[in-house]
Formats: structure tokens, sequence, C-alpha cells
């Protein structure tokens, strides 16, 4: 059976800057999903909670929604280290899509 984690077995790449980027607006994990709330994405302060420390799966439509209440790019958020380069970026999920096929390709032979 294929399994949809990253290289070190979380379920997303953009919990940590989630967390960081609340913190920089100096907000709680509640005050973060009341702002989502008021933007039409149904979330609780339960959920940040996985989502930050990675332990849920994010959604595209999630995604955007973090990206409007933090004014930031989806690629902001998904970088692995804040202020990562667009190049370093590329080449990181360069690297998970490879890990992805690899663990696709052995379970199939």
């Amino acid at each position: 059976m294929f399994i949809n984690k990253s290289i070190d077995n979380k379920n997303n790449i953009c919990g940590n800057n989630i967390a960081i980027f609340r913190k920089e607006k100096k907000i709680s994990q509640r005050e973060l999903a009341d702002q989502l709330q008021l933007i039409g994405l149904d979330v609780d302060k339960n959920a940040i909670q996985r989502i930050e420390s990675r332990q849920r799966f994010v959604t595209d439509i999630e995604l955007i929604a973090f990206s409007k209440v933090f004014n930031k790019t989806i690629e902001e958020l998904k970088a692995k280290e804040k202020g990562m380069s667009p190049k370093a970026f590329v080449d990181e999920v360069s690297t998970e899509i490879k890990y992805l096929y690899l663990n696709l390709h052995k379970k199939l032979l």
C-alpha cells in the first residue's frame, strides 16, 4: 500500500511555517481558526494544532486560506525553511517527489 507521507514521515510540508507565521502574527491557534472561519474555512483549534505538528494533511483549499490569512504565497507556506530560495524549494520538492515515486515503484514490484 502506498503511504502519502513526506521523507520525514510527516503528513504535510507546511505545518512548521504555518506555526512560524502564526507566531509572527502574535495570534493563538484559536484566533487563527477564527480568522480562517471568517473567510469560509471550517477548521477548529485542534485542526490547527494537528497541521502545525504535521499530523494532519492540508488540502489545496486550506493552503489558499492560510495564504490569504498570512498574506504569504503558497510557496512561502510550503518551503521547508522560511526564506528558502525558489531554486532550493524546487530542489526540495523534486527530492520529495523522487522519494514518493521510488516507494511506489518498490511496492508495485
